[in-house]
């Protein structure tokens, strides 16, 4: 790889942005096509456009024939972060649900009795405001963030850093009633209908789910579902 490639994809690799180096395996030749391209012209609606969206939503590399080519193409899309509100007991469920498929998790909850390292052993648990340390979190369009603790001085802080961020997937525990005040609420914090409209609530898939373990199954499926099969 040229030098110059390189720093390029470096570059995008250290701002947490995707991309896709694209090889033409007959003569070698690359390119690097950034995420951001893929709106505007000359990709948007092409088939190496398609092509390298397809590749970008499954997060998997190989070789695709476009225009009578054979590309291979190497999917460089940034770790899955998912940050949770709440250190209860589908947090507890959830937590080595994320670690078997990869995501790097982040627990908040300035309730110290809840947000122990005797309650969550091996993962980071910060018993802090979501105010506080959400800013040096850098959550990004590479992030899930999920709401459970019902308490709004807790969750509302968060929901709204989310909502600015434009993580990927955005989930609030709650019944309809619970979080038709929540709506309320990020109205009056200025955020319009559409943006609040991108919260999951209540969160996880309609699977039935009752006890914590399988509301966090849900949860999982639903954040899962979001990253690979975006509407």
């Amino acid at each position: 790889m040229k030098l110059a490639l390189l720093a390029e994809l470096n570059a995008e690799r250290q701002a947490r942005r995707a991309a896709v180096l694209a090889t033409d395996t007959a003569s070698g030749e690359a390119r690097l096509i950034r995420a951001a391209e893929l709106a505007g012209a000359p990709l948007n609606g092409s088939a190496l456009g398609e092509a390298v969206a397809d590749a970008l939503r499954k997060g998997r590399s190989g070789t695709v024939e476009v225009d009578g080519k054979a590309l291979f193409l190497t999917v460089y899309v940034p770790p899955v972060k998912v940050v949770i509100t709440g250190a209860v007991h589908i947090s507890q469920a959830l937590a080595p649900m994320l670690r078997q498929v990869g995501f790097d998790l982040t627990i908040i909850d300035p309730r110290t009795a809840f947000a122990t390292p005797e309650r969550f052993p091996g993962e980071r648990v910060l018993a802090e405001w979501p105010e506080t340390v959400l800013p040096g979190l850098a959550i990004d369009a590479y992030t899930a963030f999920v709401a459970l603790t019902h308490d709004p001085k807790i969750d509302d802080p968060g929901l709204e850093a989310a909502l600015r961020a434009g993580c990927f997937y955005i989930g609030a525990l709650g019944s309809r009633k619970t979080h038709a005040g929540r709506v309320a609420r990020l109205m009056q914090r200025g955020f319009s209908e559409v943006e609040i409209g991108r919260i999951h609530a209540p969160v996880g898939l309609d699977i039935g789910a009752i006890s914590p373990a399988e509301i966090a199954v849900s949860v999982l499926a639903e954040i899962i579902g979001t990253l690979r099969q975006p509407t």
